[in-house]
């Protein structure tokens, strides 16, 4: 099954966007090539852009103590099981604490450090990180593979709390939802939300129907049309009924 992920605010969309981010950098990471490495670095850089909201740690910890509250409030709810209840509340305390020890600017660290700002001005050129341009950059991709990750693991450090609270967050966001089968009449699904705000939208669906989901909402109404691909890869509408799970998240 594959899970199509639609955020319905900036906030979110820029979580999302920064954990897309966080995967791909320790999926390079974890690599020994050279080229590997750089992909890696340059995906901090990225990072460092999409992050670079001043209020992002805030807004990070108030939505964190607004789910321990709220968490906590379910300690009186009967059939609840403590034991669960206790180690969510311990992984949104120990994101919250490290946050909370973070201090400055998401990156700041990096944006300090002039050789690597230096290495970021040429990524965005196309081809300008070539060893040319960068003669002591080609020198560092030169050196044992352990020694490149662990640079890269001590520049990327300072940003791990602020990756690690956005995890929680998009846990919890995922974890508030309920999955319901739904069937897209003709490709098409619409649904009225009643004004009740949500923050994103799951759908899951079967690979081998060959769809692809598309959607939008406001405070009124889902909608939720599939399309597929020729082999020009061009989108079409489908017009068959699509089976799919839905699942509606909001904190």
């Amino acid at each position: 099954m594959i899970i199509y992920e639609y955020p319905l605010n900036e906030r979110i969309r820029t979580l999302l966007r920064l954990e897309d981010l966080y995967e791909r950098f320790l999926h390079f990471l974890d690599q020994e090539h050279p080229l590997q490495h750089h992909v890696a670095l340059s995906t901090i850089f990225e990072m460092l852009e999409v992050a670079g909201r001043a209020d992002m740690k805030s807004d990070l910890l108030q939505e964190l103590e607004r789910q321990k509250q709220t968490l906590i409030g379910y300690r009186a709810h009967p059939g609840v099981q403590t034991s669960v209840l206790d180690a969510v509340l311990s992984d949104v305390e120990k994101a919250s604490a490290s946050l909370i020890s973070f201090q400055g600017k998401a990156g700041q660290s990096i944006r300090d450090n002039e050789w690597l700002m230096s290495i970021r001005g040429r990524t965005v050129m196309p081809g300008g990180a070539c060893e040319f341009d960068l003669p002591a950059y080609y020198a560092w991709q030169n050196k044992p593979a352990d020694k490149r990750r662990k640079d890269i693991e001590n520049w990327f450090a300072p940003l791990t709390p602020l990756l690690n609270a956005i995890n929680m967050v998009l846990r919890l966001l995922r974890d508030s939802g309920t999955q319901v089968t739904m069937v897209a009449q003709s490709g098409s699904y619409q649904q009225m939300l009643q004004g009740k705000t949500y923050q994103m939208l799951r759908i899951r669906l079967d690979p081998a129907l060959n769809a692809i989901p598309e959607a939008s909402a406001n405070k009124y109404m889902l909608w939720v049309r599939f399309t597929s691909q020729d082999g020009d890869m061009k989108p079409r509408p489908m017009d068959s009924d699509i089976p799919f799970e839905l699942t509606l998240c909001s904190l």
